[in-house]
This record gives C-alpha cells, structure tokens and sequence, in this order.
C-alpha cells in the first residue's frame, strides 16, 4: 500500500515537473525578451535625458562663472581693512563686492533673455538690456576698486573701468539688434509669426514632457520644419498668404495635440493612445514637409491639404 501511494507521488511529482518544465520553457524566453526591450528601453530614455540636458547646458555660457569668481579678493580684503580699523576701505570694499554681485547677477538674467531670444526669433517687443547693464555695473565695481580701494587717481580708476567694459563685451558681447522680418516688416506679418512661433514654444515644452524617445524624434522634426516654415515666411512676407491655412490650423492642430498627449502622458501610461498618437503624428510631419517644399519651390498656388481630413483624425484617435 505504501508502495503505491509513494508510486503515485512520485508519478503527480513527476507530471508536476514537467508542467514546471514546459511552462518555463515556454514563459522564461518571453519573459527574458521583455526584460531585454525594458532595458533597452529606459537605456533610450536616459539616453535621451541626457541629450537633452546637454542641448539645455550648451545654451547657458559658462564662461559666466567667471563674474562670480571675480570679486573674491574683496573678501579678504574687506576683513583685513575691518581687523585693522580702516573703516572706509572696509566699506568700500564691501560696496565694490556687492557691486560685483549685482553685476553678475544682471548678466545672469541678460544670458537668460539671450536663451528665450534664440528660440523666438520673430519676437520684436523690447526688453531691458540687462547684459549691458550688467556690464556697466561691473566696470563701475573696477573703478570703485581701482580708485578707493586700491589708491590709484581718478583716471587710472576710470582706464580700469574701461577696459573692464571692453573685457566684458569681448567676452560675453552685448544685446542683440532686433531682428527686420523680411522687407516688409508690417505689423500683420510680425503678429502672424509671433502667434505660429508660440505655438512652437508650446510644442516644444510639451516634448519635453513626453519619454518617449520615438515620440521625441517626430515632434523634434515637426518642430525643426516648423521653425523653417517660419524662415521662409520670414524671408519672403508674401508667403504668409499660401501658408495662412497652414498657420491657423495644422499648426495649431499640432499644438493641441502634442500639450493634450503630455498632458494624459504624464498621468497614465496607454499603448492605445500612444499608437493614435504616432499615427497623428506622421500625418502632421506629412503634411509640414509638403508646406515647406512648397514654400522653397515658390508655388503660387495655396497648399491644397483636407483639413478636415486631420479634424475627423483627431477626433477618431481620441486627441482632439
């Protein structure tokens, strides 16, 4: 009786193994091909972050740094002019240090401005010249320095300041001539090409917050042809009016549709909307190629794409 019955556990043991066997030899290869792809999957994403780190560093000098290391002989300074009771060097020395803060701190937000400038290239409004101003307060630290600080007379502290302003300017340059937008800089063409170029910006922001490196990629296309769609308008104001339907409404279509995926991105992870997305997409990059080969050919005729045809698409992929 004991023989059968560690007969017939052996015999369920056995069959239980080679279930065990079957299913691993079935399961495990997918299960390794599906660790392998998230792998390689998040080794795209990092690798990815960190282009897109550095696209954000190479736009930050960082020969700025150089401001803020300046003034550090002031510290000193200032502490052994307080130690030996010269109240007046002290405080001299102490003005010229926060002189050169100041300094730095308006050529930190005139490099800041220089950055947005670069990416809108179509905005004409003024704006403070705060690397200039930044100059000039470091040059008037030199000369505080020079002349109370250091004893030297007047115009010997003045040649300092000078050549502190020139450094300054050779080194970091000063503001930037507002751009003309082609030969016919009017007020209908200038708006026009604000209005597209945020809508860019937006597109823009809304790639950033979207990991997904194949997504990235088609909207870094869309992005790059719409700015060159922008250039040829900006080149010739006359192609503002076969590029108007383009503007008003792949544009802004294209708008909407990359902030509303960042948006849903963010907060849930869904292969169906990722599918309609890439889908979208491709009909968007489509179609700003065409505009903008038409555009370099000089067609006369308006681009004659079915807006509606990209409306009922959205709609029908759920991004509208």
């Amino acid at each position: 009786m004991k023989n059968q019955t560690h007969q017939t556990l052996a015999k369920i043991l056995e069959s239980l193994a080679r279930e065990a066997a079957k299913l691993a030899g079935r399961w495990l290869p997918r299960g390794a091909a599906e660790l392998e792809r998230q792998a390689r999957q998040r080794a795209k994403d990092v690798q990815a972050y960190r282009q897109r780190r550095q696209e954000a560093a190479a736009l930050a000098p960082r020969k700025a740094r150089l401001l803020w290391l300046l003034p550090l002989p002031l510290i000193p300074a200032t502490i052994i002019a307080l130690a030996s009771g010269q109240f007046t060097a002290c405080m001299v020395n102490a003005g010229a240090y926060g002189l050169f803060l100041a300094g730095a701190l308006l050529s930190g937000q005139g490099f800041q401005q220089e950055v947005e400038q670069r990416q809108q290239q179509f905005q004409t409004t003024g704006s403070w010249p705060f690397k200039t101003l930044g100059g000039l307060t470091v040059a008037l630290a030199t000369a505080l320095t020079a002349w109370a600080g250091a004893g030297h007379s007047m115009a010997i502290a003045l040649s300092f300041g000078g050549g502190a302003f020139a450094a300054f300017a050779l080194l970091y340059g000063l503001e930037p001539r507002q751009r003309r937008i082609g030969h016919d800089n009017s007020q209908r063409v200038t708006e026009a090409l604000q209005q597209a170029e945020q809508k860019i910006l937006s597109i823009e922001q809304a790639r950033g917050r979207i990991n997904q490196p194949e997504l990235n990629q088609r909207l870094g296309r869309i992005i790059v042809l719409g700015r060159d769609i922008l250039g040829e308008i900006a080149r010739d104001p006359r192609d503002l009016r076969r590029a108007r339907k383009f503007l008003n409404t792949y544009l802004d279509g294209a708008q909407r549709v990359a902030t509303g995926y960042a948006g849903a991105h963010a907060n849930l992870r869904s292969q169906t909307l990722e599918a309609n997305f890439r889908r979208v997409l491709i009909t968007i990059e489509e179609v700003f190629g065409q505009q903008h080969q038409r555009l370099l050919d000089n067609d006369l005729h308006d681009l004659d794409v079915n807006m509606e045809v990209l409306e009922a698409q959205l709609k029908h992929e759920g991004l509208n």
